[in-house]
């Protein structure tokens, strides 16, 4: 639902950004309205309060946001607190700043392994899917999980590619569940 919610919000504000010619100072907002809330847990916490009418989240939205960012970005954020939304601003923004990346020909890319890749074992990852993919340059994000047992996940976009250990070892499970039962 998440997923949902982010891509309807975050492709309203892509349309709105690229009609008003803005979609790169906007992304620039959005980067600072985002490490705002980051770094302002209380704020958050204020937000998601079911006790505080939502009347009173719209005046500190526009307190806080209001002459300080772009009226499109302080009505989008108006609009998640109205909607009770604001559980998922962050992934909203997450949505438009990888599509605004992508529309630069930035690709976005998530590898998660079992140990930590070296230099080179990094620049040959990249090398790939620079070969592979339509992208002029890539943002790597390298993320550690120890329970992959060996091999990758990348995961570009809304593509995920799982060539894990463990991932082949819970389709053996399943295959041999099926042979079993049948």
């Amino acid at each position: 639902m998440a997923k949902l919610v982010s891509q309807t919000y975050g492709e309203a504000l892509v349309e709105l950004a690229n009609e008003e010619g803005i979609a790169s100072s906007m992304l620039e907002e959005i980067q600072s309205v985002r490490e705002i809330i980051k770094d302002n847990p209380e704020f958050v916490k204020l937000m998601l309060h079911p006790g505080i009418a939502k009347q009173e989240k719209l005046q500190v939205v526009d307190k806080v946001f209001k002459d300080k960012v772009s009226d499109q970005l302080t009505g989008l954020i108006r609009i998640i607190v109205e909607n009770e939304r604001f559980k998922d601003i962050d992934s909203v923004f997450q949505y438009y700043i990888d599509k605004v990346k992508e529309s630069q020909g930035i690709g976005v890319v998530y590898v998660t392994t079992p140990l930590e890749l070296d230099d080179k074992e990094k620049s040959n990852i990249v090398a790939r899917l620079l070969e592979t993919t339509d992208y002029k340059s890539l943002e790597m994000n390298y993320a550690i999980d120890k329970s992959l047992i060996g091999g990758m996940i990348v995961q570009i976009g809304d593509r995920y590619v799982d060539s894990s250990i463990r991932n082949r070892l819970d389709d053996l499970t399943k295959e041999l569940l099926q042979i079993q039962l049948g």
